[in-house]
């Protein structure tokens, strides 16, 4: 089938090389000349499509890249992958929208759309339908078909192909044909009643981490301040066979999901019922803070050395929002290297898992986490703990280590 991928990033990408390798004949659109131009050289920017994967599939004449919209006309589906950020509390649907007139203008009779972008229940019916029907003067579930199917990237364990897809459609035709095309591409598909449970449903995937994560986050402060390792806790805890995840705590919560996704339903009930859902508020009030948590943790720790913050030589590892990854969305590294700064710290940052001149967006120095500069550092934080990291040179050059991942150990060695 001709398939269109609207967004090329780190869901789109992966799901258009995907539809390539099985078969399809895929244009990669995205509004970003420059995220273009590099696809169409073949250099991937997504961690879940290599670059040799990625030429690859350019090579083989089944996937392109473009910004050109005049090449999606004639596509059978158009999958939905934009952004959808949260700007002061209100969740941003610009892009679906501009996205879906874009499309509605090469929609035709039989095509069918599915928006994959996380947002709040609704959405599909009421927002991205309207305006694929106003520009294209077609009606949905008539003449040309519509759903959502959430997208579930980011687990280290489970592959992309390999992870259960939700999928709904705004009739059973359009199921049907949605279905069929994530057939293809995904093990297992899960059809579910209606596009707003689809909805609802990632939103409380994400919702139970963020929840959770800040549970533990604000626990780890409590223990702290009793006297208990919490880590130690949490294992034994872990020992339960049923009843019971596991979860850590750590600097903060970042990226693109966790700490956005759960303000979306909680927007939409206070919007339609008035009410605030308390739980995602909550946690968000936790997480938010905790980067200051962290920041208090180690003044309070130099303090003790007789070492004031302001001049102390701070070395960060990690400045990802997540493991291994290479997105710095939202990170709480951003916060941590702020409030330092202010206070008169001499910050600087080991990020390995960002290129050498690249654009961090934090005001701290970019450095490696070299013996000399690991040592040259009055307290290393490690905030994120990337393979890449020879943690056991850090235990041994650090004079003092505040682990906010549980990975190190020595007498210099402080956990969150």
């Amino acid at each position: 089938m001709q398939i269109v991928v609207a967004g090329q990033g780190y869901v789109g990408l992966p799901l258009a090389v995907r539809a390539a390798e099985v078969g399809h004949l895929v244009v990669g659109y995205d509004v970003d000349l420059h995220r273009v131009q590099q696809l169409a050289a073949g250099q991937s920017y997504v961690r879940d499509v290599d670059s040799p994967r990625l030429r690859a599939a350019l090579d083989s004449g089944a996937y392109s890249a473009t910004a050109d919209s005049a090449a999606l006309t004639g596509f059978d589906i158009a999958v939905i992958t934009v952004p959808t950020p949260l700007r002061d509390g209100v969740p941003d649907l610009t892009y679906i929208e501009s996205c879906a007139r874009t499309l509605g203008e090469h929609l035709r009779p039989g095509a069918a759309v599915v928006l994959e972008s996380t947002t709040y229940p609704g959405t599909t019916e009421e927002l991205l339908l309207p305006i694929l029907e106003e520009v294209s003067g077609l009606k949905g579930g008539v003449d040309f078909l519509a759903g959502f199917s959430p997208e579930r990237i980011g687990n280290k364990r489970w592959s992309f192909d390999g992870t259960p897809k939700l999928v709904s459609g705004i009739d059973a035709k359009s199921l049907d044909v949605i279905k069929g095309f994530y057939d293809g591409i995904f093990e297992t598909t899960v059809p579910v009643p209606g596009t707003k449970v689809a909805e609802l449903a990632k939103l409380i995937e994400n919702t139970f981490r963020f929840v959770n994560i800040s549970m533990v986050n604000e626990m780890a402060m409590l223990a702290a301040s009793l006297g208990v390792n919490i880590w130690e806790a949490i294992d034994a805890a872990a020992t339960k066979p049923f009843g019971f995840t596991r979860f850590t705590p750590g600097p903060g919560v970042g990226g693109h999901c966790l700490p956005v996704d759960p303000m979306f339903f909680s927007w939409k009930a206070q919007q339609e019922l008035g009410v605030p859902f308390r739980f995602a508020e909550l946690a968000a009030d936790v997480n938010r803070h905790m980067p200051d948590y962290v920041v208090r943790r180690l003044v309070e720790a130099l303090d003790s050395r007789g070492m004031p913050v302001s001049g102390s030589r701070i070395l960060l590892l990690g400045l990802t929002y997540k493991y291994n990854a290479t997105d710095l969305r939202n990170s709480p590294s951003a916060r941590v290297a702020e409030l330092l700064t202010g206070l008169g710290a001499e910050v600087r940052g080991a990020e390995p898992n960002i290129p050498d001149g690249d654009d961090t967006g934090l005001n701290v120095l970019r450095v490696d986490a070299t013996p000399d500069e690991v040592s040259a550092a009055d307290a290393v934080v490690l905030l994120m703990d990337h393979p890449r990291f020879d943690l056991p040179m850090i235990e041994e050059n650090a004079a003092y280590v505040l682990d906010c991942r549980n990975r190190l150990s020595g007498a210099n060695v402080e956990t969150l």
